[in-house]
């Protein structure tokens, strides 16, 4: 992704953030992502846009993602159902979890014969609060989430959460309780496997 990429995306990002989400603590919220690794993060350290800019990146699809979806299953009438300012709250935060845990580091890899030394994004969670929830409890330290907001931002991971593949199945009633949570969760694969590349 280039810087000019890497640059409307952060754009469009704030100016969706800024036009929808209104909620008290909101701006502070947005200020400690412009003056965090954000922007600039990658989604993943080598899977889906495990790339510069590629968390920013994977929150915009999969706020397109979610309200196709919405759309799909409600109409375009989807807000009787969810506000927009839920889902783009729900959208656009449900990874900042990943803020400031991806590294740049470096390994020695053969190319053509020679060893050569380059870099890759290693993993170093500061704050090993999990996944989903640890997007919850960030978001809470500077603002109020719904419920249906906080479940669908806790569960969004479905059945890779570690919770589940641990055998909780606490996801069923949440899923079953909160329809939207099974809708974003959707719309996060579908963003992470059909929008997005894993490098080869």
């Amino acid at each position: 992704m280039t810087q000019v990429e890497i640059q409307k995306n952060k754009e469009e990002y704030i100016n969706t953030f800024k036009s929808i989400i209104k909620r008290e603590g909101s701006e502070e919220l947005l200020n400690y992502l412009v003056s965090s690794d954000f922007f600039v993060a990658p989604a993943s350290t080598k899977f889906h846009s495990a790339f510069e800019g590629g968390l920013c990146f994977h929150s915009l699809n999969v706020y397109k993602r979610f309200k196709k979806n919405l759309i799909k299953e409600y109409g375009e009438n989807y807000a009787n159902h969810i506000s927009e300012e839920s889902v783009a709250i729900i959208s656009l935060l449900h990874d900042i979890c990943k803020v400031d845990s991806y590294k740049v580091d470096y390994r020695n890899v053969k190319v053509d014969g020679e060893w050569t030394r380059q870099p890759y994004f290693a993993f170093n969670d500061q704050l090993p609060y999990g996944h989903g929830e640890k997007s919850v409890y960030m978001i809470s330290g500077f603002m109020r989430l719904s419920r249906e907001e906080a479940m669908a931002i806790n569960w969004h991971m479905g059945g890779f959460d570690a919770r589940v593949l641990g055998g909780s199945h606490s996801i069923s009633t949440a899923f079953y309780s909160y329809p939207t949570s099974v809708l974003f969760h959707i719309s996060d694969i579908e963003a992470t496997y059909l929008d997005e590349t894993c490098p080869k």
